[in-house]
Parts: structure tokens; C-alpha cells; sequence
């Protein structure tokens, strides 16, 4: 069975591409084709109207799309999380320096950023800041680090920028910083453009990044699917895979990146200070999709004021978020 998997160029990927590049798909019967998407919004219409028949996915963007929140109506399910942590905010060098915080404690960046954001928007300069789609992690933690601050959200602007070019956009200028996955924090900080101010999760613990969407249709192919993605995911979790794991990801037919700065976010990579991004989970610990995710991100949408009352989208979690289907795969790992 050949199946059309898309994915955007991140290091949590990586049990999707694992599963194509190490035979775990092949074992279970399946060829899987991976196509790059140039962005969010572009892998979540492709994958609604059929073009592909799973993906990588921003799990609230995964939840919102099933929902009729965003983007074309859906009948995507999530039977599995493929990741939790790894992104941060990086902010330029020239903002880090104007701001000049305490500490590199998350309270007191966040605090320091407060106060230049509020002079910057009382002399008509308002921050921008770049998240990857409305419907992220990214998003929801760029709020929660302006409220450790005191700052009120609408202090800055912000704009997507799908990850790959979140670099890019902050070397000319057009942005004053940005929240993406690993690796384009530590690209950022490597090439000297940027400073990673805070972890993603310091603001928000373990919150649930990247899902497994799969088409309803795919049927009697999803358990396959989940069984050689779980297998990819508990290796690419094991630390002792992680110089392979970066060397793969590094190629040019994915990330095209140097391996060494891939390999920074990758399980048993280098620690987390404020210099480098958090590592990646991967794992069995967190594979299993549930329902307390998909609750905190609905509140999170309701915090940002993508959904008035979450209350009446609660009851429809358990179509999407399915748990049934990976305990059943599980069963057989």
C-alpha cells in the first residue's frame, strides 16, 4: 500500500521520516511517498481535500481543521502524538541588547521584553513577531510569554512565517523575532542572527506539538501506519540513535542543514540553556493521544480568541483524537 505523507521541514518530523528511511513502514506493508510542505496552511488544505492521506500536523491546527475552525472542512483523525517540546522564541540581537534583562530566567526576559514592547508601541515602533500558523503551540506561547510579563498581547504584531523561513525573515530585518520548532532556533543562533530569549517549554510543559493526522478514509491502513510510526518514534526517543537520527534529518532531501546544529534538539543533544533550543520527546511515553490535550488546547484557543466557548467543541474530541486506534496498534509493538 503506497501512501501520500506530508510533512514541513522541522526536526519533529523525524518519526515519519524514520519510518520511511529505516523500514518500519516497509515492514508493516507500506511505501510511504513524503512530501515537504511550504507551509501549515498548505499541508492542512492538502491533506483536507484529499491530496495527501496523512501528515505531521500542529496538533491544534490538527483539532481546529477537523473542527470547521480553519480551513477546509476535514475528515482528518489524530490516532497518535509524534512529539512534545522543542521550540523557543528567539528575538533579534538588537532587541535582546535593548532590552537587557536581568537574568536569563524566563520571568525576567519576559519582563524586559514587556518593557521594551510598551516603548516600542508608544513611540509608534510596534514589535513584530513571527509564529507559525494562528493555530499553533507557537502562538499560544508567544501570548503566554507576554502575560509573564504583564504585557498585553496587542502590545506587538504578529505574522506567520512558516519555520523554514523564520531565519530568513529575521536576518532582513522583517520581523523582530519569532517562535518555531527546532532546529531554526539554534539555525538563527548559529548564523549569528538571533537570540533564543526563552524555551517554549518553559512557558507551557511538555504542551502537545506535532500529531499524526490521518485520513478516515485510510481505514484498515491507519493501524499499519501507526504501528511503523510508533516504531520510528520510540527509536528516534532512544539517544543512542542520535547522530544517526541528525545525520538523516540533515540530508538535502529533507532539512539541508548542518548535522551538528540538528542534532542539538534531538534526544541525548546537547543540554538546553538559554542558548540552544529544548530538546525534542519523542517516545511511547507520549504517543498515546489524549483527550486532557485536546481540552487544554481549546482552551488555549479560547484564550486567544479563536473560539468564543469551547464548551460545545469538547464533546466532539473523541472524533478526532483517537486513542482507541493506537492502544490497539500498541497491542502489537
Amino acid at each position: 500500500m503506497r501512501l501520500q505523507l506530508g510533512y514541513v521541514p522541522l526536526c519533529d518530523a523525524a518519526p515519519l521520516i524514520a519510518a520511511h528511511e529505516l523500514g518500519f513502514a516497509r515492514a508493516e506493508g507500506l511505501e510511504l511517498d513524503l512530501t515537504a510542505e511550504p507551509s501549515w496552511a498548505t499541508l492542512r488544505d492538502r491533506l483536507a481535500l484529499g491530496h495527501l492521506d496523512g501528515a505531521h500536523m500542529l496538533a491544534p491546527l490538527a483539532l481546529a481543521s477537523r473542527l470547521s475552525l480553519s480551513g477546509p472542512p476535514s475528515d482528518l483523525i489524530v490516532p497518535m502524538q509524534l512529539s512534545v517540546n522543542g521550540n523557543a522564541i528567539t528575538l533579534s540581537r538588537s532587541l535582546w541588547a535593548a532590552m537587557a534583562p536581568e537574568s536569563e530566567r524566563p520571568g525576567d526576559v519576559a519582563r524586559a521584553f514587556a518593557r521594551e514592547a510598551e516603548a516600542r508601541r508608544a513611540a509608534g515602533r510596534p514589535l513584530t513577531l513571527g509564529t507559525v500558523h494562528p493555530f499553533s503551540c507557537h502562538s499560544y506561547q508567544l501570548r503566554l510569554f507576554a502575560e509573564a510579563g504583564g504585557l498585553d498581547p496587542g502590545a506587538f504584531r504578529t505574522v506567520v512565517v512558516p519555520p523554514q523561513y523564520s531565519v530568513e525573515t529575521l536576518a532582513r530585518g522583517l520581523v523582530d523575532g519569532f517562535c518555531a520548532g527546532a532546529p531554526w532556533n539554534d539555525v538563527a543562533v548559529a548564523a549569528g542572527h538571533g537570540r533564543i530569549a526563552v524555551l517554549g517549554s518553559a512557558l507551557a510543559p511538555d504542551a502537545p506539538e506535532k500529531v499524526l493526522a490521518v485520513s478516515e478514509r485510510l481505514d484498515g491502513t491507519i493501524l499499519p501506519l501507526v504501528r511503523a510510526v510508533a516504531r520510528a518514534g520510540r527509536w528516534c526517543a532512544d539517544p543512542d540513535n542520535r547522530t544517526e537520527l541528525a545525520h538523516r534529518l540533515a540530508r538535502r532531501s529533507y532539512l539541508d542543514l548542518d548535522e551538528a546544529i540538528v542534532g542539538l534538539s534531538l534526544p541525548g543533544g546537547a543540554p538546553a540553556p538559554a542558548a540552544t533550543g529544548a530538546a525534542l520527546g519523542f517516545g511511547a511515553a507520549i504517543q498515546e493521544p489524549r483527550f486532557a490535550d485536546a481540552r487544554w488546547l481549546l482552551a488555549q484557543m479560547q484564550a486567544a480568541r479563536q473560539v468564543v466557548d469551547p464548551t460545545g467543541f469538547e464533546a466532539a474530541i473523541p472524533t478526532v483524537y483517537r486513542p482507541d486506534l493506537y492502544r490497539v496498534a500498541a497491542d502489537d509493538l
